[in-house]
């Protein structure tokens, strides 16, 4: 199964790429790999693991053991969206004692696993945008047609009643 893997630098760019091999499985959240696993243009970089989430959307959580899915107890913090349901939509404040049971995955990257975030932790010889070039070009233009501004364009008088 091929995982899309997110690269992300500390000065907050991105890089994407599709992995059709398995050399991630049975990795964990938290581990630190070296760049030529994934690809031989990443020989001498460093990147960490810092999240992954499943083929239905359901995220690994680092401190859950194993590759299944678990449904567990979350309060105030990671994966704690809701408000309570008896509130409406008046702003208030999550009750102090608020927990919800989330479905999460473990932290072990398995065959499930659809996406994997890296963070890079050493960067290589070559630099990223010469690596990935495609990711590097500004949108095309759709069309050479020059946008109209209605303030330069003269005001037609309204007709006297």
């Amino acid at each position: 199964m091929p995982f899309k893997i997110n690269i992300s630098t500390k000065d907050g760019k991105s890089w994407k790429l599709d992995l059709d091999s398995e050399t991630l499985v049975g990795k964990k959240i938290g581990d630190i790999i070296p760049g030529k696993e994934i690809s031989a243009d990443l020989t001498g970089y460093e990147l960490k693991i810092t999240g992954a989430s499943d083929i239905a959307g359901f995220p690994h959580k680092g401190d859950i053991e194993g590759p299944q899915l678990r449904g567990v107890l979350l309060t105030k913090g990671w994966g704690m969206h809701k408000k309570p349901k008896r509130e409406g939509k008046k702003y208030v404040q999550t009750s102090k004692g608020l927990r919800l049971k989330k479905s999460v995955r473990g932290k072990e990257i398995s065959d499930k696993t659809k996406q994997i975030n890296l963070a890079l932790v050493n960067e290589g010889p070559k630099k990223l945008k010469d690596i990935f070039p495609e990711q590097n070009k500004a949108p095309e233009v759709l069309s050479e047609k020059p946008a109209e501004n209605p303030a330069e364009t003269p005001a037609t008088e309204a007709p006297a009643q």
